[in-house]
C-alpha cells in the first residue's frame, strides 16, 4: 500500500538540500568556538547558515540565535515577562503566557497592546492566518515561514520563532529572531555561545540542514509552489463539502495557510478519523501534533467558539509540495467510504 502523507504541519519531509548539507557538517572536526583551521571552518557554517535563515525569512540585519527547536525559542522569548496571549496560541507560548485575549468565530484575535503581547503569524490546526500589529512583543512565525510571502522586518515585532522541520529542514534545531537591542534573559549558560544568549556547542549539522531548507523554502515561495498548493486545499475542501453537507471548514471566513483545512464533521471523533485514515494509507491528524496522545477537544476549536462535543470531531488535512491531485482524490474517496460506515453504524 503505497501510504499519502497529509500531515506537513506536524512536520515536512526533509527536503534533498537540507540533507546534504547536514552529511557535509558531519565531516567537518572543529567546534565552532575553537580557533585553529578546523574551528573556523565550522564557524563559517553556522554563520553561512545563520544568513540563509535571515534572507529566507527578510530578517537581514537582526540577530538570529539558534536554539534546539521553537519550544526553546519561545521559552527564550517569553520565560521572566508579563505577557498576554490568545487560546490559540501554541503550548509552547501558551505555557508563558496569559491566553486570555478575545478570539472571533474565525480564529482572529484582538490585540489591545501589542508591546505585551505575543500573537501567532498563522495557526497550526486551523491555518488561519493574523493581522500582526506593529510593536508586537513576539510573533510564533513557525507555520508560515517558509509558506507565506512575509518577511519578519515587515511585521514590526520584537522577536520571531521560527522552527527547520516545519520547512523541510531537520528537527531539533530552531531560532529565535531578534530585532537588534532586544534584551532577553539567556536560559541555557555556559560558554556564552550565540552572542551570549544560549550558551552550548551549536548544532553542527542541524543548523547547516536548517540553514540548506530555509533558502530551498524562499526558492519554492518565489516559484509558486505554495499558490499551486493552494489549489488543492479548495479541491479538497470542494470534494468533501460533496459528500458531506454536515461537515464543518474551520476558520473559512478568514485567510489560511495555503496548504492547511481543519473540518469538522460533528458526531465522528478526530482521532477515530485519523486511525481509520493510517489503517487506509493516509497521514493526517487531528490536531496539533504535540498534542498527541491527549484525548482531548481541540483548546483552538473550543476558542473559537466551537462546542467541546464539535471541537473533538475535527480532522486536520495539512498538504506539502509533493502532494498530488491524485493524492487529494485518493484521501477523499477513502474518508468517503469511513464516513458511509461511520453513519450506517450511527444510524
Amino acid at each position: 500500500m503505497e501510504r499519502v502523507y497529509l500531515d506537513h504541519n506536524a512536520t515536512m519531509p526533509l527536503r534533498p538540500e537540507a540533507r546534504a548539507a547536514m552529511i557535509d557538517a558531519l565531516d567537518l572536526q572543529g567546534n565552532p568556538s575553537s580557533v585553529h583551521a578546523e574551528g573556523r571552518a565550522a564557524r563559517a557554517l553556522v554563520e553561512r547558515a545563520r544568513g540563509q535563515v535571515a534572507a529566507a525569512l527578510g530578517a537581514e540585519g537582526a540577530d538570529i540565535v539558534f536554539t534546539s527547536g521553537a519550544t526553546e525559542a519561545a521559552a527564550l522569548a517569553c520565560a521572566g515577562r508579563r505577557l498576554e496571549s490568545a487560546a490559540i496560541e501554541h503550548e509552547a507560548v501558551g505555557a508563558w503566557t496569559s491566553g486570555t485575549l478575545p478570539v472571533d468565530e474565525d480564529g482572529r484575535v484582538t490585540v489591545a497592546d501589542p508591546a505585551r503581547t505575543t500573537l501567532q503569524l498563522a495557526n497550526s490546526e486551523t491555518g488561519v492566518i493574523q493581522e500582526l500589529p506593529e510593536g508586537l512583543a513576539v510573533t510564533d512565525m513557525t507555520q508560515g515561514f517558509g509558506k507565506l510571502p512575509v518577511a519578519f522586518s515587515w511585521t514590526g515585532a520584537d522577536m520571531a520563532i521560527v522552527s527547520a522541520h516545519k520547512l523541510g529542514g531537520p528537527k531539533g534545531v530552531g531560532a529565535l529572531v531578534l530585532q537588534p537591542g532586544s534584551d532577553i534573559a539567556a536560559q541555557l549558560r555556559g560558554g556564552g555561545q550565540e552572542m551570549g544568549r544560549r550558551s552550548g556547542t551549536e548544532n553542527l549539522p542541524g543548523i547547516a540542514g536548517f540553514g540548506a531548507a530555509a533558502e530551498a523554502a524562499a526558492r519554492d515561495l518565489a516559484n509558486g509552489v505554495w499558490s499551486r498548493v493552494e489549489e488543492l486545499r479548495i479541491i479538497l475542501e470542494k470534494n468533501v463539502a460533496a459528500v458531506s453537507n454536515e461537515t464543518i471548514f474551520v476558520g473559512k471566513g478568514a485567510r489560511r495557510l495555503p496548504n492547511t483545512s481543519c473540518f469538522v464533521t460533528p458526531g465522528w471523533k478526530g482521532e477515530t478519523q485519523v486511525m481509520q485514515m493510517d489503517l487506509s494509507g493516509f497521514a493526517v491528524s487531528a490536531g496539533s501534533a504535540c498534542s498527541s496522545g491527549k484525548v482531548r477537544a481541540s483548546g483552538v476549536l473550543r476558542a473559537m467558539g466551537h462546542p467541546e462535543a464539535d471541537a473533538g470531531c475535527a480532522l486536520r488535512v495539512s498538504l506539502g509540495p509533493e502532494t498530488t491531485e491524485d493524492d487529494i482524490g485518493r484521501f477523499v474517496e477513502t474518508w468517503a467510504k469511513h464516513l458511509k460506515r461511520h453513519r450506517a453504524r450511527a444510524a
